[in-house]
């Protein structure tokens, strides 16, 4: 291997005395001599025989001073600075070559060249392409290898500014940045030098945490454009920066800037590119990050707003992506292994930063209710996303509470894209938000998710109102969305309308702050009335004793105006009352207590206190004669409860309205018809009651009529009641 070196030095004077012609005479020669071998220094690093280590340290000497000869006789041959004493050799894996733009192109190659002969030498020099910036990152370090390599092989034909020196690791190092705008260009030079070192076992270069430590935003975002995907140069130096605490609490902000701005970050960079960096190229550089144990401290302090923005990131990669987006993805896939889809590695990404920071308990009860699964479907992200962030509220309440103001800020923005999960976060952070100060930009938001289209963002919205609503302050404000609210009752959700009669529930109970619900209370003691008979047991709850509340405040203001209101509610809560539920049954019996005692009937009261319910019907209609036929209407529909028990009450109800209805002939068709309907109804107690009504109606009538309906006259029953059945 010796003497392969001195064939190499041979070859190298060939090619220079070649390149100057035949007039160079043998004084050049004699200056271009290499200079004698040091005594063999044995690499303790290295397992290997004892023959070949004393082989391989004589080539990398040769090599050694065969660069600082060639480094010398440039300086001494062009008007350089005077030159610096050689640096005495400190390590067997470096080479101390100053920088000098004027190398020439055979010198560089056959430095890189040597290089990959010995495991441990380094290369100090850069091959720069022309036609390439050099912010360019590779995707696949193999093929930059490769690149590499076929530029060294056709060196003697490149021209003499297609070759640029990168400085040694020792003089980045030792270098004192004075401009910010130089930080760009070395953490550049550093990637370049790392991405020449092809041994598994090279040095992290430490330059890179002063740097980045000092100036840590032209650091990430340099280290992000000229290596998106994160070569192995690139995971290299992450890992460095994350292996100091200090460094990586500087890092981790700018960071996180990225990684809230889907899908590209724009920025301009301290030498003036505008630059574009991938959101999942942030992701990807937290990932490498997190695997370094020193780190979690700072982890820690920004865990929160992580957390936020990898649950955005997941709710925007579940989608739809740009195709630049897939494209990048793709490459960095094949590069490092990674799943498939983004969003898959983001949950890994999240599940990483948990065990970093220690929250097992928390990483495995989400795995328990199959969060992690819900997470990546469309469908239940924001489930996920609720539960995760319930999951974390006893690790990160002291941090919940300027999360709120963070989250505030992202979805005050025009037109998030994150709106969904972001606002999903809000709402189990909420009631850590200190609202006293009058800021209603929280009720803003609210408001206007209320009237999303989304079933989503307005079932959001109103967890968000019952959270604010337990607050008085907030009381009055949220009476202003009293209109909103009202069109929800009508909605088909029976979730969310009961999330809106629980917020009337909590607004009326404070009565210091009702006056601006006056005005909409008449509005809503009508609109609860259909809603007694909502399919939802919990619903027809909560809108019986929401209307009770409402009465009670109108009641306030004079009886006479709201009589007619709570008339026509009667009929309704009788039929409640024989509800299958007892706790709606009693809650209608106390609101019909309530609304005999308004309207002054003690004779309606007795008999709802000593619980008789057919003879609280028979003197309804015995006494309320100009009700009689608004009485029958509301009670023939209950005729096709599903419940037993209302189809009995109604059926009952019939007789008796029948009975006090019987002298006009015309009034019984809308029963016979109601009844008529029934004639399927295989309840053995209603089939029968319905049975003796039909021929005791029959028997009645003065002239034989078949079930058809009659002529009618004006001034008879309407035609809207012959078909309300």
């Amino acid at each position: 291997m010796a003497g392969g070196c001195f064939g190499l030095c041979r070859l190298l004077r060939r090619n220079r005395k070649n390149r100057r012609g035949p007039g160079a005479g043998p004084a050049q020669e004699a200056e271009e001599e290499v200079q004698h071998f040091q005594p063999l220094q044995q690499d303790p690093g290295r397992d290997r025989p004892e023959e070949q280590d004393r082989a391989r340290g004589r080539l990398r000497r040769a090599v050694q001073r065969l660069l600082k000869f060639m480094g010398l006789r440039r300086r001494t041959a062009t008007t350089a600075p005077p030159e610096l004493p050689a640096q005495p050799d400190t390590s067997a894996a470096e080479l101390e070559v100053e920088p000098d733009v004027s190398t020439a192109p055979s010198d560089c190659a056959a430095t890189c060249d040597m290089a990959p002969m010995d495991g441990t030498a380094t290369c100090d020099t850069a091959l720069a392409d022309t036609t390439t910036s050099s912010d360019t990152a590779p995707t696949d370090v193999g093929a930059k290898a490769d690149a590499t390599t076929e530029s060294i092989a056709d060196t003697d034909c490149l021209p003499m500014d297609s070759v640029t020196d990168a400085p040694s690791l020792d003089i980045l190092e030792q270098k004192t940045v004075s401009n910010v705008n130089e930080v760009p260009a070395i953490v550049r030079s550093i990637h370049q030098w790392l991405t020449c070192q092809e041994s598994p076992e090279v040095r992290p270069p430490i330059a890179i945490r002063r740097l980045a430590h000092a100036h840590p935003g032209h650091v990430v975002m340099t280290l992000l454009h000229c290596a998106p995907a994160c070569d192995r140069a690139a995971a290299i130096l992450w890992r460095t920066i994350a292996s100091s605490a200090t460094t990586a609490h500087k890092v981790l902000p700018t960071l996180l800037s990225v990684m809230e701005d889907w899908p590209l970050h724009s920025v301009s960079t301290s030498d003036g590119d505008h630059v574009d960096v991938f959101t999942l190229a942030a992701t990807l550089a937290l990932w490498l990050m997190v695997q370094e144990p020193q780190c979690q401290d700072a982890l820690f302090v920004y865990a929160p707003r992580l957390l936020l923005a990898l649950l955005c990131q997941v709710s925007m990669s579940t989608g739809q992506m740009p195709q630049e987006v897939s494209t990048f993805w793709r490459g960095c896939q094949e590069l490092h292994g990674l799943p498939t889809h983004p969003n898959s590695f983001v949950v890994q990404t999240i599940r990483a930063l948990l065990c970093r920071l220690q929250w097992d308990q928390e990483l495995v009860s989400v795995e328990r209710k199959r969060g992690w699964d819900a997470l990546l479907s469309a469908d239940t992200h924001h489930y996920a996303v609720g539960l995760l962030a319930r999951e974390m509220r006893h690790v990160l309440v002291p941090s919940y509470g300027p999360l709120a103001r963070h989250l505030l800020g992202l979805l005050s923005r025009e037109g998030p894209r994150w709106e969904l999960p972001a606002l999903t976060f809000l709402v189990e952070v909420l009631d850590c938000l200190d609202v006293s100060a009058g800021d209603d930009s929280v009720l803003q938001i609210l408001a206007r998710h209320l009237q999303s289209q989304c079933p989503e963002r307005r079932r959001l919205a109103l967890r968000g109102l019952l959270v604010l609503s337990v607050d008085p302050s907030m009381v009055k404000s949220i009476c202003s969305l009293s209109e909103h609210l009202l069109e929800l009752l009508r909605d088909g959700d029976g979730e969310l309308v009961a999330m809106t009669l629980s917020l009337f529930l909590n607004v009326l109970q404070d009565g210091d702050n009702t006056d601006g619900f006056s005005s909409t209370a008449p509005r809503l003691a009508e609109a609860l009335r259909p809603v007694f008979d909502h399919d939802n047991s919990h619903v027809q709850l909560l809108s019986i004793r929401l209307f009770r509340e409402v009465m009670e405040v109108l009641a306030e203001e004079g009886t006479e105006p709201w009589e007619m209101q709570v008339r026509q509610s009667l009929v309704p809560l009788f039929f409640r009352w024989h509800d299958e539920n007892q706790r709606v049954a009693e809650a209608a019996r106390e609101a019909l207590l309530w609304a005999a005692s308004f309207l002054k009937r003690k004779d309606l009261e007795q008999l709802l206190k000593t619980e008789q319910p057919f003879r609280f019907c028979d003197c309804l209609m015995e006494k309320d004669l100009s009700q009689r036929g608004e009485h029958l209407q509301q009670a023939l529909p209950y005729l096709q409860s599903p419940q037993e028990p209302l189809r009995e009450a109604a059926v009952r109800f019939m007789g008796l309205a029948g009975w006090h209805m019987r002298e006009w002939q015309q009034d019984l068709w809308p029963i016979l018809k109601g009844l008529t309907a029934m004639s399927e109804d295989d309840c053995p107690s209603v089939s029968n009651i319905r049975t003796t009504l039909m021929d005791t109606y029959s028997r009645a009538r003065r002239r034989p009529m078949s079930l058809q309906q009659p002529h009618r006259s004006p001034g008879t029953t309407s035609q809207r009641g012959c078909t309300c059945s």
